[in-house]
Protein backbone atom coordinates (compact mmCIF):
# COMPACT_ATOMS: atom_id res chain seq x y z
CA UNK A 1 0.00 0.00 0.00
CA UNK A 2 1.48 3.37 -0.91
CA UNK A 3 0.03 6.76 -0.22
CA UNK A 4 0.51 10.17 -2.72
CA UNK A 5 -0.48 12.08 -0.17
CA UNK A 6 -0.84 12.12 3.34
CA UNK A 7 -2.43 13.63 6.02
CA UNK A 8 -2.68 14.52 9.83
CA UNK A 9 -4.74 14.14 12.96
CA UNK A 10 -6.56 17.68 12.01
CA UNK A 11 -7.81 16.80 8.81
CA UNK A 12 -9.64 13.55 9.38
CA UNK A 13 -12.85 13.46 10.34
CA UNK A 14 -14.20 12.88 14.03
CA UNK A 15 -14.97 9.02 13.61
CA UNK A 16 -11.29 8.68 11.60
CA UNK A 17 -9.54 10.87 14.59
CA UNK A 18 -11.48 8.46 17.26
CA UNK A 19 -10.29 5.70 15.29
CA UNK A 20 -6.52 6.22 14.28
CA UNK A 21 -6.34 7.48 18.31
CA UNK A 22 -7.37 3.81 19.09
CA UNK A 23 -4.79 1.98 16.81
CA UNK A 24 -2.20 4.45 18.30
CA UNK A 25 -2.82 3.48 21.47
CA UNK A 26 -3.16 0.00 20.88
CA UNK A 27 0.27 -0.03 19.38
CA UNK A 28 1.97 2.02 22.04
CA UNK A 29 0.51 -0.16 24.72
CA UNK A 30 1.62 -3.31 23.20
CA UNK A 31 5.28 -1.97 22.76
CA UNK A 32 5.02 -1.24 26.43
CA UNK A 33 4.01 -3.96 27.93
CA UNK A 34 6.16 -6.24 25.29
CA UNK A 35 9.08 -4.69 26.85
CA UNK A 36 7.76 -5.70 30.40
CA UNK A 37 7.80 -9.11 29.31
CA UNK A 38 11.19 -8.93 28.00
CA UNK A 39 12.38 -7.29 30.97
CA UNK A 40 11.04 -10.18 32.62
CA UNK A 41 13.77 -12.75 30.94
CA UNK A 42 17.18 -10.07 31.64
CA UNK A 43 18.47 -13.21 34.12
CA UNK A 44 15.80 -16.25 33.88
CA UNK A 45 17.20 -16.34 29.90
CA UNK A 46 18.82 -20.03 28.78
CA UNK A 47 22.67 -17.96 28.24
CA UNK A 48 23.88 -14.60 29.66
CA UNK A 49 24.03 -13.60 25.69
CA UNK A 50 20.26 -14.35 25.71
CA UNK A 51 19.74 -12.30 28.73
CA UNK A 52 21.48 -9.04 27.03
CA UNK A 53 19.45 -9.76 24.08
CA UNK A 54 16.58 -9.44 26.14
CA UNK A 55 17.40 -6.26 27.79
CA UNK A 56 18.21 -4.85 24.55
CA UNK A 57 14.68 -5.70 23.22
CA UNK A 58 13.09 -4.23 25.65
CA UNK A 59 14.83 -1.16 26.03
CA UNK A 60 13.57 -0.95 21.87
CA UNK A 61 9.89 -1.99 22.99
CA UNK A 62 10.15 0.79 25.60
CA UNK A 63 11.83 3.70 22.97
CA UNK A 64 9.33 2.70 20.38
CA UNK A 65 6.29 2.90 22.83
CA UNK A 66 7.48 6.78 23.91
CA UNK A 67 7.50 7.47 20.30
CA UNK A 68 3.87 6.33 19.45
CA UNK A 69 2.37 7.43 23.06
CA UNK A 70 3.84 11.17 21.70
CA UNK A 71 1.93 11.01 18.38
CA UNK A 72 -1.08 11.50 20.84
CA UNK A 73 -0.65 14.89 21.50
CA UNK A 74 -1.79 15.24 17.49
CA UNK A 75 -5.67 14.39 19.48
CA UNK A 76 -4.98 16.73 22.45
CA UNK A 77 -4.09 14.02 24.77
CA UNK A 78 -1.51 14.28 27.20
CA UNK A 79 0.98 11.64 26.58
CA UNK A 80 2.15 11.59 29.97
CA UNK A 81 -1.26 10.99 31.43
CA UNK A 82 -1.77 7.79 29.05
CA UNK A 83 1.74 6.31 29.78
CA UNK A 84 1.34 7.19 34.21
CA UNK A 85 -2.16 7.53 35.06
CA UNK A 86 -4.24 4.55 33.82
CA UNK A 87 -5.78 1.73 35.23
CA UNK A 88 -5.14 -1.76 33.60
CA UNK A 89 -8.54 -2.12 32.22
CA UNK A 90 -7.69 0.91 29.68
CA UNK A 91 -4.94 -0.68 28.57
CA UNK A 92 -5.64 -1.81 24.71
CA UNK A 93 -2.03 -3.84 24.35
CA UNK A 94 -2.20 -7.35 23.07
CA UNK A 95 -4.34 -10.37 24.97
CA UNK A 96 -1.40 -12.30 24.64
CA UNK A 97 0.94 -9.35 26.95
CA UNK A 98 -1.81 -9.44 30.42
CA UNK A 99 0.22 -12.17 31.92
CA UNK A 100 4.33 -12.73 32.31
CA UNK A 101 5.52 -15.32 29.82
CA UNK A 102 5.73 -18.60 32.08
CA UNK A 103 8.94 -20.35 30.14
CA UNK A 104 11.54 -19.54 27.93
CA UNK A 105 9.34 -21.46 25.10
CA UNK A 106 6.43 -18.73 25.71
CA UNK A 107 9.23 -16.19 25.19
CA UNK A 108 9.95 -17.40 21.89
CA UNK A 109 6.67 -17.69 21.24
CA UNK A 110 5.63 -14.30 22.28
CA UNK A 111 8.57 -12.94 19.72
CA UNK A 112 7.28 -14.94 16.91
CA UNK A 113 3.70 -14.99 17.22
CA UNK A 114 2.90 -11.24 19.12
CA UNK A 115 5.90 -9.18 18.20
CA UNK A 116 5.37 -10.29 15.08
CA UNK A 117 2.29 -9.29 14.91
CA UNK A 118 3.14 -6.23 15.84
CA UNK A 119 5.57 -5.03 13.33
CA UNK A 120 2.77 -6.57 10.65
CA UNK A 121 0.56 -3.97 11.87
CA UNK A 122 3.30 -0.88 12.25
CA UNK A 123 4.32 -2.31 8.52
CA UNK A 124 0.92 -1.03 7.46
CA UNK A 125 1.15 1.51 9.20
CA UNK A 126 3.80 3.03 7.98
CA UNK A 127 3.23 2.98 4.46
CA UNK A 128 -0.67 4.84 5.27
CA UNK A 129 -1.82 8.35 4.87
CA UNK A 130 -1.08 9.43 8.42
CA UNK A 131 2.09 11.46 8.14
CA UNK A 132 3.71 10.97 11.51
CA UNK A 133 3.10 7.18 11.07
CA UNK A 134 5.37 6.93 8.03
CA UNK A 135 8.36 9.38 9.23
CA UNK A 136 8.98 7.65 12.60
CA UNK A 137 7.86 4.04 11.92
CA UNK A 138 10.28 2.83 9.63
CA UNK A 139 12.93 3.31 11.85
CA UNK A 140 11.20 1.37 14.80
CA UNK A 141 10.91 -1.65 12.14
CA UNK A 142 14.43 -1.76 11.46
CA UNK A 143 15.40 -1.65 15.15
CA UNK A 144 12.69 -4.96 15.36
CA UNK A 145 14.26 -6.59 12.57
CA UNK A 146 16.89 -7.98 15.43
CA UNK A 147 14.16 -9.31 17.28
CA UNK A 148 12.61 -11.36 14.61
CA UNK A 149 15.94 -12.98 13.73
CA UNK A 150 16.36 -13.97 16.94
CA UNK A 151 12.87 -15.51 17.65
CA UNK A 152 13.42 -17.13 14.44
CA UNK A 153 16.46 -18.59 15.30
CA UNK A 154 15.09 -19.88 18.60
CA UNK A 155 11.94 -20.99 16.99
CA UNK A 156 13.67 -22.77 14.91
CA UNK A 157 16.07 -24.22 17.75
CA UNK A 158 13.34 -25.60 19.68
CA UNK A 159 11.34 -27.06 17.13
CA UNK A 160 14.21 -29.17 16.22
CA UNK A 161 14.92 -30.33 20.00
CA UNK A 162 13.39 -32.09 22.46
CA UNK A 163 9.89 -33.47 22.11
CA UNK A 164 9.07 -31.35 25.15
CA UNK A 165 10.73 -28.15 23.97
CA UNK A 166 9.01 -28.26 20.92
CA UNK A 167 5.64 -29.20 22.60
CA UNK A 168 5.79 -26.41 24.70
CA UNK A 169 6.80 -24.12 21.68
CA UNK A 170 3.51 -25.54 20.09
CA UNK A 171 1.39 -24.72 22.52
CA UNK A 172 2.39 -21.05 23.78
CA UNK A 173 1.95 -20.43 20.09
CA UNK A 174 -1.44 -22.03 19.76
CA UNK A 175 -2.48 -20.12 23.02
CA UNK A 176 -1.67 -16.47 21.54
CA UNK A 177 -2.42 -16.97 18.05
CA UNK A 178 -6.55 -16.49 18.44
CA UNK A 179 -6.74 -12.94 20.51
CA UNK A 180 -3.29 -11.66 18.44
CA UNK A 181 -5.04 -12.16 15.45
CA UNK A 182 -7.89 -10.36 16.04
CA UNK A 183 -6.11 -7.72 17.74
CA UNK A 184 -3.89 -7.56 14.57
CA UNK A 185 -7.10 -7.71 11.91
CA UNK A 186 -10.27 -6.18 13.63
CA UNK A 187 -13.34 -7.37 11.97
CA UNK A 188 -15.20 -4.13 13.15
CA UNK A 189 -16.24 -0.27 11.91
CA UNK A 190 -12.97 0.96 13.40
CA UNK A 191 -10.89 -0.80 11.22
CA UNK A 192 -13.27 -0.75 8.10
CA UNK A 193 -12.77 2.98 8.56
CA UNK A 194 -9.22 3.56 9.27
CA UNK A 195 -8.76 0.94 5.53
CA UNK A 196 -11.00 3.50 3.52
CA UNK A 197 -8.74 6.21 4.59
CA UNK A 198 -5.76 4.72 3.86
CA UNK A 199 -3.99 4.83 7.46
CA UNK A 200 -3.99 1.33 7.70
CA UNK A 201 -4.33 -1.86 5.24
CA UNK A 202 -7.95 -3.41 5.09
CA UNK A 203 -7.80 -6.44 7.63
CA UNK A 204 -7.77 -9.57 5.21
CA UNK A 205 -4.56 -8.02 4.40
CA UNK A 206 -2.77 -7.49 6.99
CA UNK A 207 -3.66 -10.72 8.36
CA UNK A 208 -1.92 -12.31 4.87
CA UNK A 209 1.11 -10.38 5.63
CA UNK A 210 1.55 -12.00 8.64
CA UNK A 211 0.53 -15.64 7.44
CA UNK A 212 3.55 -14.85 5.15
CA UNK A 213 5.37 -13.36 7.49
CA UNK A 214 5.68 -16.32 10.62
CA UNK A 215 3.65 -18.74 8.35
CA UNK A 216 7.02 -20.65 7.52
CA UNK A 217 8.34 -20.65 11.38
CA UNK A 218 4.71 -21.89 12.66
CA UNK A 219 4.65 -24.46 10.50
CA UNK A 220 8.32 -25.37 12.13
CA UNK A 221 5.60 -27.06 15.22
CA UNK A 222 2.79 -28.24 12.99
CA UNK A 223 0.88 -25.20 13.29
CA UNK A 224 -1.20 -23.54 10.09
CA UNK A 225 -1.84 -20.31 10.34
CA UNK A 226 -3.60 -19.93 7.58
CA UNK A 227 -6.76 -22.02 9.24
CA UNK A 228 -6.10 -20.34 12.58
CA UNK A 229 -9.46 -18.43 13.65
CA UNK A 230 -9.37 -15.39 15.39
CA UNK A 231 -11.16 -15.20 19.01
CA UNK A 232 -13.01 -12.09 18.84
CA UNK A 233 -15.39 -13.45 21.79
CA UNK A 234 -15.49 -10.27 24.28
CA UNK A 235 -14.72 -7.94 21.82
CA UNK A 236 -14.08 -4.54 23.35
CA UNK A 237 -14.72 -1.71 20.44
CA UNK A 238 -13.33 0.66 22.49
CA UNK A 239 -9.90 -0.44 23.27
CA UNK A 240 -9.82 -2.97 19.98
CA UNK A 241 -9.20 -6.26 21.66
CA UNK A 242 -10.57 -8.83 23.98
CA UNK A 243 -12.49 -7.77 27.07
CA UNK A 244 -9.81 -8.93 29.67
CA UNK A 245 -6.66 -6.39 31.10
CA UNK A 246 -2.95 -6.60 31.73
CA UNK A 247 -1.83 -7.81 35.52
CA UNK A 248 -2.00 -5.34 37.78
CA UNK A 249 1.87 -5.91 38.98
CA UNK A 250 2.52 -5.39 35.04
CA UNK A 251 0.76 -2.34 34.79
CA UNK A 252 2.22 -0.76 38.05
CA UNK A 253 5.33 -1.31 36.61
CA UNK A 254 4.64 -0.27 33.04
CA UNK A 255 3.41 3.21 34.74
CA UNK A 256 6.39 3.95 37.00
CA UNK A 257 4.09 3.72 40.04
CA UNK A 258 7.07 2.56 42.44
CA UNK A 259 9.24 5.66 41.35
CA UNK A 260 6.41 8.05 40.38
CA UNK A 261 7.83 10.62 42.97
CA UNK A 262 11.90 10.88 41.33
CA UNK A 263 9.44 11.11 37.76
CA UNK A 264 11.25 13.29 35.13
CA UNK A 265 9.51 14.10 31.83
Amino acid sequence: MSAATTVKAADLSTEARQGLQRAIQSLADSKRLMGIRYSDWLLGAPSIETGIAASSMSQDEWGHARLLYAMLKDFGVDPAVVEHDRPADAYASVDALDQPFPDWAAVVAGIVVVDGAISVALESFAQGTFDPARTRVPKMLAEEEFHADLGAAWCRRLAQGSGEARERLKAACDAYLPTTLAWLAPADDVAGLLSSEGIMEPSPEIRARFEATVGPLLELVGIDVGSVKADRSGWDAARGRGKGAPDDESVARARGDLNRTLLVE
